[in-house]
């Protein structure tokens, strides 16, 4: 099935089983006063951002009180600062961010209570190396250079543990560990650097296809690298936030089928937000799914309503829970 045909059938299902459930999840508009609401998002040419301003688009047309807006960020990280700062009051986290965010295991050590008003899609993560390069696994990136993504990201975060997982280093290698040269780049330099061979690979996290992978890959051609093999020591050690996820064939032009490691992305707030507001944003969720798929999106890889509470750990907002005690019962 083309890519097309897959939205297109994505989309349609969701207009049915939506069409059936707004009646009964339709519990009245926001009438709290006005607010301005900040959609913490992602990279410019990702989807985290690309989600963030549909989302905002959709809550502001459905809540006209609630005025609501996408931010750029450099992902994950980041937006866990901006929700434990107030500087947004809404953002897209990857599940295992999260999980470490409340453990109190990011850099500083400081727990951050968050509460998530859904799970929205599932992301990719994409090892993204030339179309002639002559690595085919993560351990042939020993010795060479290596972008982690911004340091803002959950990219990065994951990174470090896909190295250890697979038994790279990206420090002192005195201890006989392979080392890897780590930089940490936004996208958009991490693909100058590709192209330029100043990486040797780069690390994505997103939905596939990412449009300035495919815009990559048509000048330059590139292939993902598996990472299925690093996922039961990834799950050992930090559990199982990781799922087993396939890249389909013609994702991007010469990339066949690719077994990765995906982990879900999280729509969350702070605990202080609003339960109507919270549940406001909830009714959009559920009532304009079909509406918040980007247009490059393949497959069911984005949100639908019968997964949106399936948060990986994190504890809903008790204004969403509400929402979905109504559509589920």
């Amino acid at each position: 099935m083309s890519g097309a045909c897959r939205r297109s059938v994505l989309r349609a299902g969701l207009a049915g089983v939506l069409a059936a459930c707004v009646p009964a999840c339709s519990t009245g508009g926001y009438t709290g006063p006005e607010r301005v609401l900040s959609v913490a998002g992602g990279e410019s040419g990702g989807f985290y951002l690309a989600f963030a301003e549909l989302l905002a688009a959709e809550t502001s047309a459905a809540e006209p009180r609630l005025r609501t807006t996408a931010l750029p960020t450099e992902g994950s990280l980041a937006n866990v600062e901006l929700l434990r700062s107030g500087r947004a009051q809404l953002g897209l986290v990857l599940a295992d961010t999260a999980q470490a965010a409340l453990a109190g295991e990011l850099p500083g050590g400081q727990r951050t209570p968050l509460r998530a008003l859904g799970r929205v899609y599932e992301n990719y993560m994409q090892v993204v190396v030339p179309a002639n390069s002559t690595a085919s696994i993560v351990a042939d990136l020993a010795g060479r250079t290596l972008s982690l993504g911004a340091p803002g990201s959950g990219a990065s975060l994951f990174g470090q543990r896909l190295l250890a997982a697979t038994g790279l280093s990206s420090g002192d290698s005195s201890a006989g560990t392979p080392r890897v040269n780590v930089v940490q780049l936004r996208l958009a330099d991490a693909v100058t650097a590709l192209t330029s061979g100043r990486v040797d690979a780069l690390l994505w996290s997103s939905g596939v296809p990412t449009p300035t992978l495919t815009q990559l890959d048509e000048r330059l051609g590139i292939r993902l690298l598996p990472l299925d093999s690093a996922l039961p020591a990834l799950r050992a050690r930090h559990g199982l936030v990781y799922e087993r996820v396939t890249v389909p064939a013609g994702a991007y032009r010469l990339v066949r089928e690719v077994p990765t490691v995906g982990v879900a992305n999280l729509l969350l707030c702070s605990p202080d937000l609003p339960d109507d507001v919270a549940a406001a944003v909830t009714r959009v969720l559920v009532e304009r799914a079909a509406r918040l798929v980007p247009k490059e999106a393949l497959g069911t890889q984005f949100l639908d309503v019968r997964t949106l509470v399936g948060t990986s750990g994190v504890p809903l907002h008790p204004g969403a829970a509400e929402v979905y005690r109504a559509v589920h019962g």
